[in-house]
């Protein structure tokens, strides 16, 4: 982390978002293959994960007690050169990035949405793995989400969002709720189909109440 390079990238990550070792170089304003060496000096020290999906491989800081540690070890940092870059704007077209199914689960501002409030009210663990609580199980009780038979699928897992670059819940709980929202018509699919999702004024009033999100978080 004494690199200026490294520290930068360690800086962009702290985000919570996950980048490609492409976008992390015009980020620093370094060649690909300078920050390829970086990331791999970051890789083998633990402090940076690799994630696959799809085609591209993407970067975020290991986890959140990492995080802690870097963004303490920023704090007695020698003031320098102004590091500050535009950080790329993730391009989709605007209702998939509000809403939208990733394979069976929630993505988008929504998935996110959905993430957050969980974890904040101890539904939900997001550290490397994510892991549903007794009161995460609980609140599917309560919420009509069955995760009964689940096999050899793990009931929450972590899946990175192409658009929030963070990671979204995933999993039994995850397929299972987006399904509880689709026949419930909470979410409906636009005409012409797709991905994409709209929010129902039931939809609205259900998170609201399960979880106490308002459409401000997706909008």
């Amino acid at each position: 982390l004494a690199d200026e390079t490294r520290a930068a990238i360690c800086m962009t990550l702290l985000e919570g978002r996950a980048w490609t070792a492409g976008e992390l170089a015009r980020i620093t304003g370094v060649a690909p293959s300078t920050v390829s060496g970086h990331l791999t000096r970051l890789l083998d020290a633990g402090i940076c994960v690799t994630e696959r999906q799809g085609r591209h491989s993407y970067v975020r800081i290991a986890d959140a007690a990492t995080a802690r540690l870097v963004d303490e070890l920023a704090s007695y940092a020698v003031p320098g050169r102004d590091a500050a870059h535009t950080v790329p704007v993730v391009s989709a077209p605007d209702p998939l990035a509000r809403a939208r199914t990733c394979y069976d689960h929630f993505a988008g501002r929504l998935g996110m949405a959905v993430t957050d409030a969980m974890e904040s009210r101890g539904l939900l663990l997001t550290d490397a793995v994510f892991a549903l609580t007794g009161s995460g199980l609980d609140w599917c009780r309560r919420a009509g989400v069955d995760v009964t038979g689940a096999g050899r699928r793990p009931l929450a897992s972590s899946c990175l969002d192409w658009t929030e670059r963070r990671r979204h819940l995933g999993g039994l709980v995850g397929a299972r709720l987006c399904a509880r929202a689709l026949e419930d018509a909470w979410v409906v699919r636009p005409e012409g189909g797709g991905r994409g999702l709209l929010v129902t004024a039931a939809g609205e009033k259900a998170f609201g109440e399960l979880l106490g999100i308002t459409s401000r978080a997706w909008s």
